[in-house]
């Protein structure tokens, strides 16, 4: 397993950085597409929702407020901030800061045709990094591999589909309510074992064992 960053990727971030796609489409008063400059390692991935204003200003993928709270969670079990950053790839499911929500409650969720837009950078990067395990946080991830299924059914387990480890995370915002539920939080801590229990084994550089593999759609396996 390579330390060094893909000199694909790195390419594809310069092809990326230029996407104006959504704002020329008009969904986007501005784009500004959000890239992490560390975790280019072939390992673990996590996949978010889309880039608050917080990682819309600084650049940073979960730099506000969401990403506190995610590496706080993260730190319960043993995992602290840089070093999760500079082994895990961040990015979303779009990579553009979507606007306010007209509701005033939290940002606005991207538009099916935004997402749409933005499905070729990430599946450029699903091909060059090739992660053993993906972390899906939030709703639009994790409807991209586990659709249709209640949060309260699949946190705290973890999935194998095809090649990949699948572990579905809730999203972090302070504008959701699903955590309020104290049998909601041990699902999360149960979710945040499987991250752990992978972690030495998965995003070290050393070989892993591979994993049974079984067949698609995703089935649980923990």
């Amino acid at each position: 397993m390579s330390l060094e960053p893909p000199q694909e990727l790195l390419l594809l971030h310069e092809r990326l950085r230029s996407c104006r796609l959504c704002q020329d489409a008009g969904y986007l008063h501005r784009a500004r597409p959000v890239l992490t400059d560390w975790g280019m390692r072939r390992g673990m991935m996590l996949i978010g929702q889309a880039p608050g204003v917080v990682e819309f200003d600084n650049g940073t993928p979960f730099g506000g407020r969401a990403g506190r709270e995610l590496f706080r969670w993260l730190a319960s079990v043993g995992i602290e901030e840089m070093e999760f950053r500079h082994r895990v790839y961040m990015c979303a499911v779009t990579r553009c800061f979507p606007g306010k929500s007209p509701t005033g409650n939290g940002d606005r969720k991207p538009s099916r045709p935004e997402i749409e837009l933005c499905r070729p950078w990430l599946e450029s990067i699903l091909r060059i990094l090739e992660p053993r395990v993906l972390l899906l946080v939030g709703g639009l991830a994790i409807e991209r591999y586990l659709p249709g299924r209640r949060l309260d059914s699949i946190v705290g387990r973890r999935y194998e589909h095809e090649d990949q480890i699948l572990i579905p995370l809730p999203h972090p915002s302070g504008a959701s309510r699903w955590l309020n539920a104290r049998e909601h939080r041990e699902l999360l801590r149960d979710g945040l074992r499987q991250v752990r229990d992978l972690w030495d084994t998965v995003v070290d550089p050393a070989p892993e064992e591979p994993a049974e593999r079984l067949p698609a759609p995703a089935t649980v396996v923990r």
